[in-house]
Formats: C-alpha cells, sequence, structure tokens
C-alpha cells in the first residue's frame, strides 16, 4: 500500500494513531507502523473548522515566539478572529513557555481552556503538555528521535515531522537550524490546517521587509515544512478556511494602545523602572514620542523619558512634573506600587494630579512576574498610609487601554490627585482584537481648575484647598504664574484651606471631608458601567471588570444556552456609580466574578454600599492563567443549581 496513513480506530481511550507515509519517509526514526493502534470502532477524533485551540510547547530563548506569532496572524489574515496568549516564565532562557492560540470563528476571545491541537517542542513539558490535550486531539511533534510508548497516549492522534533531521541536512551553523526549524514546523502546520502558502509568504515578507538574507531562507524553510506535510503527512480533521469575520478590528497589545492613549492625552513625562509586565509600556511610549513627539522644524523633543533608579525615584519625578504643570505618568506593577505608596500619598494629600498604569502580575512580594492576576484592586483603591481612597479606571481590552489612558490624564487633571490605570499581563502583554482607535481631533485636555494671570490680576480670590464650588475640588495655580499671587505652599502636612500650615482639628476634618466631596464628584465624571440584559426575567446578576470582560461575556452564552439566565454589569471606574448599587438592589444575589483569592473588588463594593456580604457571592480564579469562560460557567452554574435546590426545599417547609 504506497499510503500508510492509519484510520482513527478504536474507542477513545484505546487506539494511539500515528499519521505518516512510512514508505516514502527519507529520514530516519519514523514512527513505528501501527504502534498502538487498535482495530476496533472508529476512534472519536476532533474535528473542527475555525474552533480550536493550539497550544505551542517551547524552551524559552529558542526563537519560536516570532514563529507561533506569526502562525496566529496567518489565521487573522484569513479572516479568522484569534485570540493568542504567551505564558513564559520570568527567566531569560532556557526554562519553558508556552502560546496558546484560540481559533473561533464565532468571535470569542477569551481562554477557552483546553487545547486541541499541541505542538510538542520542550522534552521537558512533555508528560505535562501531552496530559493536558484533549481525548481526540493532535500531538505535533519532531520525531526525529524515537521516543518509546509510554510517552504517548492512547487516545490521541500523533504527527511526527523529523524538523531536527531536516534542518540538520540544511544548515550547518546550529543557530539557524534552530530559528529555521520553528518555520518549518510553522509550514507543516500550515499544510496540514489548510492555511494558504501565499498568506504566510507575505507576512514573512513584512515582517523581514528589506532585508533579503533574512527573507529568502525564511520562505526556503517554510516551503520544506510544507513539503514535508504534503508528501507524508494526511489531512487532520482541524480546519482553517477562509471566512470575512475580523472586520476593521486591529490586532495590538494593552501595553502599547496605553502608551499611545498617554501621547494622545498630553503626557509630556515618563518616568519608570524597568518591570514585568510593564516595562513594554514605557518602551512603547518612547517609540510613539519619536515618531510624533519631536518637531520637524527644529529636530527638538518634546517629551521628557527618564528610567528613574527605582520606583521611589520614578513617582517622585512624576509628582513633580504634575506638580509643575505638565502631564506625566509612570507603569509598574504591583511592587512597585508597594514602593510609591509613600509619594502617592503624598499626591493626594497636596492634591497634585498624577496618572499611573498598574499592568498587574501575581502576587505578593516577586510573586508570579510572568502570570496574570487583578490583585491591586484594594491596594491602589486605598495606597499609601491614613484615609486615602483613590480613582480606578478598569480597562477590558487595548481599546480600552487607549481610551482610559487619556483619560486618566485628564481625570487627574480635574480631580488634582492621583489616578490609575488597572491593567493587567493578560492585556498588557497579549495580542487582542478590538475596535479600532477613535480619537477627536478638536477634542480639547481638560486641565481642570487652573487659574490663569489675568484672573489672579482681576483679584479673584485664592485659597488652595478651599472648595468654592462644593465639589470638593479646589481652584490651583501652576508655579511662576504671577510674580506676586496665586503662590502657596505644596503640603503632605496637615493644613487650612490657604494652605497654611495647622493641626487644627476642624481644619484637618474639613480638610478629609472635601476629599470626599471630591470623589463624589469623581462618581460623576468616571466611564459609566455596562449592562448585559439576560433575554429572560433574571433573579441573579453578575459584576465583574477589566480583562474577565470577554471570558464572561461566553460564559453568559453558555449559561443561556443551558437555561440560567443572569442579567451582568461591567464596572469600568471606582469609586462605583450610583447604576451599580441599583443593580445589586434590582437582584436577590449578585455573582462578583474577579480575578485574586480575596474577592478585593466585592470587598470594594461592601465598603462603599455598605451592603449585606452574603448578597455578593465571590468567583474567584487565581492560579495565574486567565480565566476561563469554562470556569465561570461552571461556577455560576453550580452555585444558581444549588439556590434553586434551597428554594424548592423552603418552598416544600413552607
Amino acid at each position: 500500500m504506497p499510503l500508510v496513513s492509519l484510520p482513527f480506530k478504536g474507542r477513545a481511550g484505546v487506539g494511539m494513531v500515528f499519521i505518516a507515509n512510512h514508505q516514502t519517509h527519507p529520514y530516519p526514526n519514523p514512527p513505528p507502523e501501527g504502534e498502538g493502534f487498535k482495530a476496533s470502532p472508529e476512534m472519536n477524533r476532533i474535528e473542527a473548522t475555525n474552533d480550536f485551540v493550539v497550544k505551542f510547547a517551547n524552551v524559552n530563548g529558542s526563537g519560536s515566539a516570532s514563529a507561533n506569532e506569526l502562525f496566529a496572524k496567518c489565521i487573522l489574515r484569513m479572516g479568522v478572529p484569534v485570540s493568542p496568549r504567551n505564558i513564559f516564565p520570568s527567566n531569560i532562557q532556557g526554562l519553558p513557555t508556552w502560546y496558546e492560540v484560540r481559533v473561533s470563528e464565532a468571535g470569542w476571545l477569551g481562554r477557552r481552556g483546553g487545547y486541541d491541537l499541541l505542538v510538542a517542542m520542550n522534552p521537558q513539558t512533555w508528560d505535562a503538555d501531552v496530559k493536558g490535550l484533549a481525548p481526540g486531539g493532535y500531538l505535533f511533534y519532531d520525531n526525529s528521535k524515537p521516543l518509546p510508548k509510554f510517552k504517548f497516549r492512547d487516545d490521541i492522534a500523533v504527527v511526527g515531522v523529523p524538523l531536527t533531521d531536516i534542518a540538520n541536512q540544511t544548515w550547518d551553523d546550529p543557530r539557524q537550524r534552530q530559528l529555521f526549524k520553528n518555520i518549518m514546523y510553522l509550514g507543516a502546520l500550515s499544510m496540514l490546517l489548510g492555511i494558504e502558502r501565499d498568506v504566510v509568504v507575505t507576512l514573512i515578507g513584512e515582517q523581514y521587509k528589506g532585508k533579503q538574507a533574512l527573507l529568502e531562507p525564511n520562505v526556503h524553510a517554510l516551503d520544506l515544512g510544507r513539503e514535508y506535510a504534503s508528501q507524508h503527512l494526511h489531512p487532520i480533521g482541524l480546519k482553517i478556511e477562509r471566512r470575512d469575520n475580523v472586520g476593521d478590528r486591529i490586532f495590538v497589545d494593552g501595553n502599547s494602545a496605553a502608551a499611545l492613549g498617554m501621547v494622545y492625552g498630553g503626557a509630556t513625562v515618563c518616568a519608570w523602572y524597568p518591570i514585568t509586565p510593564s516595562s513594554s509600556l514605557a518602551e512603547a511610549f518612547q517609540k510613539y514620542c519619536a515618531k510624533l513627539r519631536v518637531d520637524k522644524d527644529t529636530g527638538k523633543h518634546n517629551y521628557a523619558i527618564v528610567q528613574a533608579e527605582d520606583e521611589i525615584a520614578s513617582i517622585g519625578i512624576v509628582t513633580g512634573a504634575g506638580w509643575n504643570g505638565a502631564r506625566a505618568f509612570t507603569t509598574t506593577s504591583g511592587p512597585g506600587i508597594s514602593l510609591m505608596n509613600e509619594i502617592i500619598g503624598l499626591a493626594y494629600f497636596a492634591e497634585i494630579p498624577v496618572a499611573l498604569v498598574d499592568v498587574q502580575r501575581g502576587g505578593p512580594s516577586t510573586g508570579m512576574p510572568t502570570r496574570t492576576q487583578q490583585s491591586d484592586v484594594m491596594f491602589c483603591a486605598h495606597a499609601s498610609h491614613g484615609d486615602t481612597n483613590h480613582v480606578l479606571l478598569f480597562p477590558e481590552d487595548p481599546h480600552e487601554c487607549f481610551e482610559f489612558a487619556a483619560k486618566a490624564l485628564d481625570l487627574a487633571d480635574r480631580l488634582q490627585t492621583p489616578v490609575f490605570v488597572l491593567s493587567d499581563l493578560d492585556i498588557g502583554m497579549n495580542h487582542r482584537l478590538c475596535k479600532p482607535f477613535e480619537w477627536d481631533d478638536a477634542r480639547a485636555y481638560d486641565r481642570g481648575k487652573v487659574l490663569t494671570q489675568e484672573q489672579l490680576e482681576a483679584g479673584m480670590p485664592f485659597g488652595r484647598y478651599r472648595d468654592v464650588d462644593g465639589d470638593g475640588i479646589p481652584y490651583r495655580t501652576y508655579p511662576g504664574t504671577h510674580p506676586t499671587r496665586g503662590a502657596f505652599f505644596t503640603r503632605g502636612t496637615s493644613k487650612n484651606a490657604d494652605a497654611k500650615y495647622s493641626e487644627k482639628g476642624e481644619d484637618y476634618i474639613e480638610n478629609m471631608q472635601r476629599l470626599q466631596r471630591k470623589l463624589e464628584t469623581a462618581k460623576t465624571l468616571l466611564p459609566q458601567p455596562v449592562l448585559h440584559t439576560a433575554p429572560h426575567p433574571a433573579r441573579h446578576g453578575a459584576i465583574y471588570f477589566g480583562s474577565t470582560a470577554p471570558s464572561m461575556a461566553e460564559a453568559i452564552t453558555k449559561l443561556d444556552a443551558d437555561g440560567m439566565h443572569i442579567d451582568a454589569l461591567r464596572v469600568r471606574g471606582y469609586p462605583f456609580a450610583d447604576s451599580v448599587r441599583n443593580f445589586i438592589d434590582a437582584h436577590e444575589h449578585v455573582f462578583v466574578v474577579e480575578q485574586n483569592r480575596d474577592g478585593q473588588l466585592r470587598s470594594l463594593l461592601v465598603e462603599q454600599f455598605e451592603i449585606d456580604p452574603a448578597r455578593l457571592i465571590p468567583i474567584l480564579h487565581y492560579d495565574g492563567t486567565p480565566i476561563t469562560a469554562r470556569f465561570i460557567a461552571r461556577a455560576i452554574g453550580e452555585r444558581m443549581r444549588g439556590a434553586e435546590v434551597t428554594r424548592l426545599r423552603d418552598d416544600k417547609v413552607a
């Protein structure tokens, strides 16, 4: 028989299948024909078009990242939505790294959970990676070196390609062999899945534009993989077919989006200290400023970026810049916020505008530097000692990272206070499909209540911490506005309304109460919550925020399909709008879905609205991986079913 392409026989969990044409195999160590094969009923292999998950298991520093990202972009170019996630270690080279690509024609962008095709390129993690593959799934691996039978599973299809052998026969340089091996597996996968060659070649051309010496060998490596798959492999049950489901959406990471938002929002000063996962935000800001903030006539740079000696210096620099009238921000993660606390308190009490982007990661302490969590919510809301309350913004995707970065600068100036944008690693460091960024060139920056020289000259009274309008926000002046009027001491100590030092209890109380009035004003200025109303009347609701959004949207659909209907509210800022309280009051119980251990958003809801904590049911996910729709639907579904059982029992007793 010219083609030994074993049929999928044997019950799921019984027959392992190798897909290869052994008679024409030109390389050593082909998979043993028929090994693990059981002739019995059809195997339940996974068959799906434009709806599956691929997991790449690689070694960090092996050059696989660009090939894996290229794989995701190829599918996008064929009009099929994808949602990739990079899971990487906190070292530079040598440890395992994974890259998940969810393919979803329906447009689901949250992490699904599980994977259907495993590209196993790391011997260190082989056993765990193979164990996690869905029954009926496909294991793609480099079969240049034979592996014992116990390394495989009986209920999966195995696709072997001798990548190392082909690379060794084609290239002499060890580094080239490693790098082009990645492009070869991309080529083989593109053939197996039906990804068009022209799409891949076009993307490689864009990546290496003007670098012919790199372009040609990459295309050659791609074709080696495609040629081997064409001649020696049988098609698998997973397919990519061209669609038109991407539309005008863009593919960008949240850190780049936030950086661009800061540029458009008018930030001229950035001070930062490198920390995962926020460093790329400052680097992107520098890149965009070099392109957009250099005077074409003079070559003058209209911005200042300082990589400070630590996070304490960073927050000090931007607080000083904000005091001086510049729009300034810093970007960091949880450990950086820990170090910044004292100066954050100074900015709050002295009422100095400053924006902070916290790209959250797993804590406490060093925690999990390269894993995601929503674990800084309470911390940022009350950063610093004493009675402090800070304004928080919760973006759901890169589009809102752009929007909220610019919004944070306006809010900081309007409210004269620190404003936090709480992103996280899942949004910040992963590419996501989102709506195109929008900007109105006629938009004017909201600089807040700033007295001009003319107003001071006209005799307008000035008390730096005096509440003139009843909204808790005083008027301020920029340094040097007037030679004799409008000056004040900037104090971190207690003071009266005219910024004079005071330890009188009534002055302190008035100042603290005014700061609370300012927070009430903030509620009217923040982005309002987004409401999803169930198709049928719902007794239960759910509140969520940030990167939980894409998985939550899918989970709601799953719950609806199971006849369990909930209303859902995505909060986008803190302090919470009054509509959040109204939403809670309208439901018997409200599930609060978040990615931390302690239910931090739930705690803020209880604190602000003084409601019975028993009405807010925590749904918590905090293993460092992005929350999945499966997790949310299962957790809420189990509790809703339990509530129904309890209700039935109560009715019977009654």
